[in-house]
């Protein structure tokens, strides 16, 4: 059990950083990774389990995002399409947490739509010159190195990106609000010179690989969540049985008591989203529908149950130390992150055979 008690307190870059290395030292990254990649060789049930105990724990939102990014952004994408020899120079520092990364996707134009992806990729003999311009990616810029798409011969393909290439630029800008803690901003390659041996998988196979990331992003990133909206709803229930009005406590209110009942309809339902979605993994199967209906659900959930406790709450859920307003702005933002409500149920008509058609978007 990892002491959460010893977490470095949250603040500026610099915190953001070592509160991600401390869960990478306590191994935390390492739950459904094979015991041959240096993992816990375990399953995606023990995984969604550690990650509701980090979410009860310390509250933060930004650093589950930011633990997400770089769990399904650049460990699994290693493990999935990586060589013998990537796997051996990049999975010990991932896993450790000596090497920050995550997943560049996101372009200023062209949205999250990787249809519309305008970064290029040039071979020479000796080396790929990257460009290209990518927006909203986050644990930039404290991330070490990222997994930037871009089209190679006209294909999306993968590449490893290291903060110190030349021509490479991982911005600190723009800022947004929402998530503070995981950083996020823009990466501006200009002609960017890497090794031809940090292309990750095959030419062409970039679009698989972003769907495959999204997925088991979208099915497990709100693990960690759960544990904040389980604390959450502990807060509610006790200030209600504390808090009086008219000399009755609040939670005897019938219209703050069925606030609270669907407060934890939602947690529980969330709960069986993510479980169904480790047990669909742990057994082999297919997640594309599944991890897109989590998501869908858990990122509505959590918006309605955090504007429900400051509600109850009243003007002290508005205080800032209260907390309860901050995760307003990150369920807000979650509704965004991987791919927003909207794409989440394109994907849901289009798997059931209706909409416009599957694309994958990010």
């Amino acid at each position: 059990m990892i002491d959460y008690q010893q977490l470095p307190p949250s603040g500026d870059l610099n915190a953001s950083k070592l509160r991600l290395n401390y869960c990478a030292k306590n191994e935390l990254l390492k739950h459904a990774v094979a015991a041959e990649h240096n993992g816990h060789g375990d399953g995606f049930q023990e995984l969604v389990k550690a990650h509701i105990n980090l979410g009860k724990h310390c509250q933060d939102t930004g650093l589950i995002l930011s633990l997400n990014a770089h769990i399904w952004g650049s460990i699994f994408p290693l493990i999935l399409y990586g060589s013998e020899v990537q796997k051996q120079v990049w999975l010990p520092a991932l896993l450790s947490g000596e090497i920050i990364a995550g997943h560049a996707i996101t372009e200023p134009q062209s949205g999250s739509d990787i249809n519309a992806l305008t970064a290029t990729a040039t071979a020479t003999e000796s080396s790929f010159i990257l460009n290209g311009h990518k927006r909203f990616i986050t644990n930039t810029p404290m991330a070490d190195a990222l997994l930037i798409y871009a089209k190679l011969d006209g294909k999306l393909s993968g590449f490893l990106v290291k903060k110190q290439d030349i021509g490479a630029n991982f911005s600190d800008q723009p800022s947004v609000t929402g998530c503070t803690s995981a950083t996020m901003g823009d990466v501006i390659l200009q002609d960017c010179v890497i090794p031809l041996d940090r292309q990750l998988g095959k030419t062409g196979a970039g679009g698989m690989m972003i769907q495959n990331a999204l997925e088991l992003e979208r099915a497990f990133i709100f693990a960690g969540i759960i544990g904040i909206m389980q604390w959450q709803l502990k807060q509610v229930v006790k200030y209600s049985r504390e808090r009086k009005l008219n000399g009755v406590h609040l939670g005897s209110n019938q219209a703050i008591s069925h606030k609270i009942a669907e407060m934890q309809c939602r947690l529980d339902t969330c709960l069986l989203w993510v479980n169904e979605c480790a047990r669909l993994k742990d057994t082999g199967k297919r997640i594309s529908l599944a991890s897109a209906q989590t998501k869908l659900i858990a990122s509505e959930a959590f918006l309605q149950s955090s504007l429900d406790a400051v509600q109850i709450f009243g003007a002290t859920g508005l205080l800032e130390a209260n907390k309860m307003i901050g995760l307003v702005q990150d369920a807000m933002a979650s509704r965004l992150f991987s791919g927003s409500s909207e794409i989440q149920k394109n994907i849901i008509a289009a798997l059931l055979g209706t909409g416009s058609g599957y694309r994958s978007k990010a």
